[in-house]
Formats: structure tokens, C-alpha cells, sequence
């Protein structure tokens, strides 16, 4: 029971985080900031967290298994190229 609260306790950080993120990106946008450069820069952002949490390799390794994960959409969300 206590791990079925931690787990919804992290989705809901989650979640949150992903609104806060999708609201900054929309402000960014809204100033004429192109999308491909926001996502250039929220990559760099977040790799340099992860390696400062976890360290080089094993972010190595997630890093490894994105190009999989994108081929099976994980992370499409309905978004279009521009």
C-alpha cells in the first residue's frame, strides 16, 4: 500500500512537471522561439541534469535505447514537423 502512494506521489510530480514544461514551451514559442531550437535546448537541459545525478554511462545507456523507443512512437504525442 505505501508503495502504491510513492508511485502515484511520482506521477503526480510527473505530471505537474510535464504542465510546467509545456507551459514555459508555449510562452517560448509565443516569443518567436522556434520550435526545433526549444527542443535542442530542453535536451541539453535534461541530459546535463541526468548526468549530474547519475552520472556519464548510465545515462549513456538510456540515452542508447531512445533510438528504439522513438521508432515505436513512445513519444509521439500528436505533435507535427514544422
Amino acid at each position: 500500500m505505501i508503495q502504491d502512494s510513492e508511485d502515484f506521489a511520482i506521477a503526480e510530480k510527473k505530471r505537474a512537471a510535464l504542465d510546467y514544461l509545456t507551459e514555459a514551451w508555449d510562452v517560448a514559442l509565443a516569443e518567436g522561439i522556434e520550435p526545433e531550437i526549444l527542443a535542442h535546448a530542453a535536451l541539453f537541459a535534461a541530459l546535463s541534469d541526468l548526468i549530474r545525478i547519475y552520472g556519464e554511462e548510465p545515462v549513456a545507456g538510456l540515452v542508447g535505447t531512445l533510438g528504439e523507443r522513438i521508432r515505436r512512437a513512445e513519444f509521439t504525442v500528436g505533435r507535427t514537423k514544422h
